[in-house]
């Protein structure tokens, strides 16, 4: 992805957080020059890669195959965060696929807090870690739910769903762009998510004009 157009979807991103009334710690509206200088009162941040997130998962079609996020607490794995747990904001646009996955670690509730139908697929994982053709057993706000494999559950406005582990999900927006919350244990983007096939988890930027916000990818 070039630096503009991560710079222009942080910017229509904070667009659709505004209308939403959702807000976002002070520093996410930093500039790259406002980190110069920071100690150690930000390690926190940069330990367990709080900030903007954008992807294509390596796709170079963001609006086909891409996803904004915004994590907003986490903990660490193998750092010094004491945090158990995380949170996210994620934008997820009409028909634009985050592809199919699962956290080996991570429980996690996505809920959809506003906008379009959130359309999350859900297979099983074989021991092997394919997609197993056995029904499974979802919780949807607290009630339990058996599907068959391959099944698309639409969450509208206000509902959530209940991903354990090794459930393999993939996820997309209709009738709308879809303000979506995750809640879960810790977030491990480095290490945890294994993708049914070969992805980039974080995009390769092509610097073509300076970062609006730096991403949590640039911390490093």
């Amino acid at each position: 992805m070039k630096r503009s157009e991560v710079n222009a979807i942080q910017v229509e991103a904070k667009e659709f957080l505004a209308k939403h009334a959702w807000n976002l710690p002070p520093w996410a509206y930093w500039k790259p020059t406002d980190w110069e200088g920071r100690g150690s009162e930000i390690d926190e941040i940069k330990e367990c890669m709080l900030g903007w997130d954008v992807t294509d998962f390596g796709s170079g079609d963001f609006l086909r195959r891409g996803l904004f996020l915004f994590t907003l607490r986490n903990g660490s794995l193998t750092g010094t965060s004491k945090k158990q747990y995380a949170e996210k904001i994620m934008i997820v646009k009409v028909n634009q696929e985050t592809p199919m996955h699962f956290h080996r670690y991570k429980m996690e509730d996505i809920i959809n807090r506003g906008g379009g139908e959130l359309c999350i697929q859900l297979y099983s994982s074989t021991k092997d870690e394919k997609l197993s053709q056995e029904d499974l057993t979802v919780s949807i706000d607290g009630i339990s739910r058996t599907i068959k494999a391959g099944t698309t559950v639409r969450l509208q406005v206000g509902e959530s769903i209940c991903l354990e582990q090794y459930m393999y999900h993939r996820f997309w927006a209709e009738n709308g762009t879809s303000l979506v919350g995750e809640v879960s244990l810790v977030n491990d983007d480095t290490s945890d998510n294994r993708f049914l096939e070969v992805v980039g988890r974080f995009a390769a930027i092509e610097e073509d004009e300076e970062p609006l916000h730096l991403l949590a990818s640039d911390y490093t």
